[in-house]
């Protein structure tokens, strides 16, 4: 109920009455999997450049439903920074500006919740974006895999230290890396390691 309350209140920060739909009941068994590429690991001064995702629908990843673009920064990439996110300024050209992007991806996820590797950094740098834009942080359901793979190693394996790198939980649960390091990618891995760890955990 207090949740409910505090929803609520957020909802009427809303600037624009056009996303009150992202504060509505979820479809039913339907997930995003997202993932972001930025300048670097501080939300409050750094920024997005890319976002990727993929929408889940009944324990399956619609291919034919992903999220791809790229978002125009506010001054030039830190040549440093391209080691991690390897996206160069030749690569953000057609760009689209943050408050497009934001636009559109808000539509894709609606009021689903968002899966992701390490999620709460996506959405902390997500609502940067939303809390200037329409008014408030992203309010999504907010589901991480590396939570849902430590509590599945944790009832099957002995008190100890959990590796839970990104590749690590990729091996041990024999998803094919896609190859190409991008968001969209990452996206859809992430959405690979969700199901078969959701499947895992039904089976039990």
């Amino acid at each position: 109920m207090f949740k409910n309350i505090l929803r609520n209140l957020e909802k009427k920060k809303l600037k624009s009455k056009r996303f009150e739909s992202l504060f509505e009941t979820p479809p039913p068994n339907e997930y995003v999997s997202l993932d972001c590429e930025t300048t670097g690991l501080n939300p409050k001064k750094d920024e997005i450049l890319s976002i990727g995702a993929v929408l889940i629908k009944d324990n399956k990843i619609l291919m034919r439903q992903t999220f791809n673009i790229f978002v125009k920064p506010s001054k030039l990439i830190n040549p440093e920074s391209i080691k991690i996110h390897h996206l160069r300024q030749t690569d953000l050209e057609n760009a689209l500006e943050p408050e497009i992007a934001i636009f559109q991806l808000l539509n894709f996820i609606g009021s689903r919740p968002i899966v992701g590797y390490y999620i709460e950094f996506d959405i902390a740098m997500i609502s940067k974006y939303t809390k200037k834009i329409i008014g408030v942080k992203l309010p999504n359901e907010a589901i991480e895999v590396s939570g849902i793979y430590y509590d599945h190693r944790k009832k099957i394996a002995n008190n100890g230290f959990l590796d839970l790198k990104f590749d690590t939980i990729m091996k041990y649960l024999n998803i094919p890396f896609l190859g190409k390091h991008d968001a969209l990618n990452d996206a859809i891995m992430t959405a690979m390691m969700f199901l078969k760890l959701k499947n895992l955990a039904q089976s039990k």
